[in-house]
């Protein structure tokens, strides 16, 4: 399975999402290639690959000077390797307007290893270039991270204007697999108002898990590393892990309920020995 994470906002976690959900496929078995074809490289830095060591790129496998299994590195993370990118790619916009099958150059390319992985994670780019096009146009299902905000409703309408384009012109079996609420907090009003009107105008295609506001999620990258390598009990990584079992279509396993102890400490402690 081929997911393109996308939405044309910046700032909606579409960075954390291919990394915390690629290492929690990872670390369930699965053999899993995250693509970064933003120019900002973040989920490259957020695997904690350093850019300047870097021989080869996205870009150098979109701009056709290599082929994308010389590019892709093998992370330390359980069943894990990345297709990084470079500041490099800035300029691939300007280079793919003129060149030929400008807008399947990455489909190509996956095709040539994809039977090596079960799932490939395809970082887009916070626009609707060229770059997010290669991407819906090589995926099989897109995910579309988005905050519980007014304002984000406006860019999911323009995005599935993009997504019947793509769909009429350069892969018509491309479905959403979900709109994925990221940062939400479900104590505030306009949370629970966009999560109806997004399911009002896509019904059924709403996760049913909601990525929560979490301090670990956002010091992962800088250490980094994903969230489960940084801190596995964190609400944030939870989150993920039921995302990644939503994907899947499996029960997540029930986990035990802690026991609390209401009594002194020393009572506890005795208790305890």
């Amino acid at each position: 399975m081929i997911y393109a994470v996308g939405n044309q906002k910046g700032g909606v976690g579409k960075t954390t999402t291919v990394v915390n959900l690629g290492a929690w496929f990872g670390s369930h078995g699965k053999r899993v290639l995250c693509v970064d074809i933003d120019p900002q490289g973040n989920t490259t830095t957020g695997f904690g690959i350093k850019k300047r060591e870097l021989k080869y790129s996205s870009y150098d496998v979109l701009s056709g000077k290599v082929k994308i299994t010389d590019a892709i590195i093998e992370t330390p993370f359980e069943g894990v390797s990345v297709l990084p990118a470079t500041d490099d790619l800035a300029g691939a916009e300007i280079e793919l307007s003129r060149a030929e099958h400008r807008t399947s150059r990455l489909k190509m390319q996956l095709l040539t290893c994809k039977d090596q992985y079960d799932i490939i994670l395809i970082d887009c780019p916070p626009a609707l270039g060229l770059l997010t096009l290669n991407g819906l146009t090589a995926a099989n299902e897109l995910i579309i991270p988005m905050l519980a905000e007014f304002y984000a409703l406006e860019g999911l309408s323009q995005l599935t204007n993009t997504l019947k384009i793509v769909r009429s012109s350069f892969n018509p079996s491309l479905q959403i697999a979900g709109i994925l609420f990221v940062m939400f907090d479900q104590r505030l009003n306009v949370s629970r108002q966009v999560e109806a009107e997004v399911e009002k105008y896509f019904p059924g295609k709403v996760f049913r898990t909601k990525i929560p506001r979490n301090v670990r999620l956002s010091e992962a990258p800088s250490h980094g590393k994903p969230v489960f390598y940084y801190d596995k009990a964190s609400k944030g990584a939870e989150a993920y892990e039921e995302l990644g079992y939503e994907l899947l279509k499996e029960e997540p396993p029930k986990k035990e309920k802690k026991a609390f102890f209401f009594g002194r400490k020393k009572d506890k402690e005795k208790n305890e020995k």
